[in-house]
Formats: structure tokens, C-alpha cells, sequence
């Protein structure tokens, strides 16, 4: 498909610049804020092999929001994306679209170990790996699993390793793990990834969210401030999800991803694509947009394109603006954050 880019832009003025690709809905991981064992149990329905959408499907869409949206960047997510037979495949088709600027993943880091170098070979340039503290009993519990926190670690050096860039995530809940910030900041310090912080958000329908489990954006930078003094920098570009901050007289920095206190729908310019295809345009969307029967009924490139754009073109989500406004929550239901990716 040649490229010939449109200013795509939504209701709010906001461009596609970020697709976020799920490869699987499984995980190896029952962590509560996401994927709570009480209800992904031995009897859950996952998604079945032929509704997932194939490599070839995924890269023919990437293909159509690259050339023809200018989408510069891919975040490949799941569930657990290293649960997708083959996926150093994926990412080499992806990789070598023209136009794509940067391809990243979102993994629980516990498989990095067996798959880190043939995701480096294949053209993945970063990883960000989720790990919400590094005491066994909490993490254990957070994970539902009782997974040790050496695992996740080994995936990192894993990753680091090989030469791909490394970030990590914790969600931050109180009561849970917050007497976790500290340890977890100077650890990662001292190791030179950049740690983010993440408020616990209410995604999805199961993870019991209510604003009182909410350790705030203000309080975590109280508490580092207090031992590791930081201080504000800015944004790498225009629509990041996380605030930056820096360590005061180093380069080492952290961030905050903080939809719940203080909300950035304004810029947001992501697209998620679930693994059976369909298009979700806020990470809080109730239903999304079916992609697969159209590529599947013989849709061309151009008709596509077309479907995309009126998608985005009357896309006006901004969740977390609207919040607080009880008229607008009203039975909402969610897709699930394992679902979608984060």
C-alpha cells in the first residue's frame, strides 16, 4: 500500500499516533487489578486459536494505520504476549513497515528469559515489564500465583542484556503495596531503568476498584521526595502518558502514569486492537469496533482505511475527565484491561 498519509483527527482534535496490538487474552499471571483468579478460572472461555487475529492480518492492518494515519509507533500487549506461539514473527513483519519509528511490548517479564534474544534479533526495541514490588509475600499475593520477584528480575537482565531498552510498571495500591515505593525506586535506580508509578485504575469490571484504594500521584511524590529529593522535566512528546520527573543532580529519572487524579485524555493519541480484532478507542471503552469481519469478507487496503478513519473520526472518549460525572457512569460496563493491554 503506498503511503499517503491523513491528518487524522478525532472530535476533540486529538491524531492517531499509538497502536496498541493484544496478541492473546491468556496470562500466566492473576494479578487482582487485572485478571482476579476468582473469575479467570480453570473454566474461564479464552479466546480460540481461529478468532484470534493471524500475523498476517495484524501486519496488513499495522500496514494501513502507519502508511495511511501516520501511527508511529506499535506497543505489541495481551495478556501475556509472550504466550503467542512464534512472536519474534510478528514483530520482524512488523519491524520492517516503513514508517514505524518504534515497536515495544508490554510483558510480565517472567518468559523473557527463553524469548529476550529472538525479540532483540526480530526488531523489538523495548520492553516495559510490570512489577508491583520486590517483597516475595506481597508480590506473590499481587500476582496470584505466588510467583517470585527473581523471576520477573531475570527477565529484565534478560532483556537488558540483549540490548533492549528496559522500563518498569507498578500499579500503586494503598494498603497493598505502597510501603513498596521506596525499595522499588532505589532499586531501580541503582540499576538505571526508569521505574513508573501507576495509580490504581478502575479498567475493566472485576478488580473491586474504589477511589479508596487509590495511592495518589501528589502522595507518591511526597514520599520520594522526602528520601530522594526529584524534580519535574519534560515530556519526550506530546501525548506520553507519564509525568517525568529526575533525580536531582542526576539523569536518572521516574515517572507517574496518573489517569485516575489528574487525567490526560486531552492528549491522548492511542488506539487499542484487541486479539480478535477489534479497535477500541479509550482504554475504558465499553465495545469496540469489529476490524476483523471486514478484513475477513475481503475489505481492500482503501476500505479499511476508509472504516479507520470514520472510527477515529468520531472518536470523543475521555474517560477519565468525566469520572466524577455519576449521569455519565450510569451501568457502564468496561472492557477487561487483560482484554485490550494497558
Amino acid at each position: 500500500m503506498k503511503n499517503s498519509q491523513t491528518s487524522l483527527k478525532d472530535q476533540l482534535n486529538r491524531p492517531l499516533r499509538d497502536l496498541r496490538i493484544s496478541v492473546t487474552d491468556r496470562c500466566n499471571f492473576r494479578c487482582p487489578y487485572c485478571m482476579p483468579a476468582e473469575i479467570f478460572g480453570p473454566d474461564f472461555e479464552f479466546l480460540k486459536r481461529a478468532q484470534l487475529l493471524s500475523f498476517e492480518e495484524l501486519e496488513r492492518l499495522a500496514r494501513v494505520f502507519i502508511g495511511s494515519f501516520g501511527v508511529e509507533k506499535i506497543r505489541i500487549t495481551g495478556g501475556e504476549p509472550l504466550l503467542r506461539r512464534d512472536l519474534p514473527n510478528l514483530i520482524e513483519k512488523l519491524s520492517s513497515i516503513e514508517g514505524l519509528q518504534d515497536i515495544a511490548m508490554t510483558t510480565n517479564g517472567s518468559l523473557l528469559p527463553k524469548h529476550a534474544k529472538k525479540l532483540k534479533q526480530a526488531g523489538l526495541k523495548r520492553v516495559t515489564v510490570s512489577l508491583d514490588s520486590l517483597n516475595d509475600e506481597i508480590f506473590g499475593k499481587m500476582n496470584g500465583r505466588n510467583i517470585k520477584v527473581e523471576t520477573v528480575l531475570d527477565g529484565i537482565k534478560a532483556a537488558a542484556a540483549e540490548g533492549l531498552g528496559v522500563k518498569i510498571n507498578m500499579v500503586v495500591q494503598k494498603g497493598i503495596n505502597d510501603s513498596e515505593i521506596l525499595p522499588m525506586a532505589e532499586y531501580f535506580k541503582r540499576q538505571g531503568h526508569t521505574l513508573r508509578f501507576i495509580e490504581f485504575m478502575d479498567v475493566g469490571n472485576s478488580n473491586k476498584w474504589n477511589l479508596d484504594s487509590v495511592y495518589p500521584k501528589k502522595q507518591i511524590l511526597d514520599d520520594l521526595h522526602a528520601v530522594m529529593p526529584i524534580e519535574p522535566i519534560d515530556p519526550n512528546y506530546k501525548g506520553e502518558v507519564a509525568t517525568r520527573y529526575r533525580y536531582v543532580g542526576t539523569d536518572k529519572e521516574i515517572g507517574i502514569i496518573s489517569s485516575v487524579t489528574d487525567a490526560f485524555c486531552s492528549t491522548c493519541n492511542r488506539a487499542r486492537l484487541s486479539a480478535e480484532g477489534k479497535l477500541f478507542t479509550c482504554l475504558f471503552s465499553s465495545k469496540g469496533h469489529d476490524l476483523r469481519e471486514p478484513l475477513r469478507s475481503g475489505y481492500s487496503d482503501a476500505q479499511m482505511e476508509k472504516l479507520v478513519s470514520g472510527i477515529w473520526g468520531n472518536r470523543h472518549d475521555q474517560y477519565s475527565v468525566e469520572r466524577d460525572q455519576p449521569e455519565k457512569m450510569v451501568s457502564r460496563t468496561k472492557v477487561e484491561m487483560s482484554h485490550i493491554g494497558g
